[in-house]
């Protein structure tokens, strides 16, 4: 039996919800990255980062390749790029609402004259 659209949605938004993993494929936007590249720029462990890389690599969401000792790491789509842009403009939007939202309740707080 097929899984449902949403049960599958659902499963992928699970996958991204670690900040590691969302740090991965932030890093990886600019290009294929080595995994010594992204631990020096993630503050985890290695076996973490290892971890965290292999639960993107099952779901599809990332590639790797090796090159000799070295491993490297690529978004397995330019999608994926899209989706942490079209993140970080929802974030944008509503920190923007919160902050217009605080101004019209710290401008409620404060005393009427008359």
């Amino acid at each position: 039996m097929p899984v449902p659209l949403y049960q599958a949605k659902a499963e992928f938004f699970r996958t991204l919800g670690h900040p590691v993993r969302i740090q991965v494929l932030e890093l990886l936007q600019a290009g294929p990255h080595p995994v010594r590249d992204l631990l020096a720029e993630i503050e985890v462990e290695p076996s973490n980062l290892s971890q965290q890389l292999a639960v993107l690599r099952r779901a599809g969401i990332v590639t790797s390749t090796r090159d000799g000792s070295t491993v490297v790491y690529a978004l397995s789509s330019p999608d994926v790029a899209e989706l942490m842009r079209a993140a970080r403009r929802i974030l944008t939007d509503m920190i923007v609402g919160q902050g217009e939202l605080l101004a019209e309740l710290r401008d409620a707080e404060q005393p009427r004259p008359g």
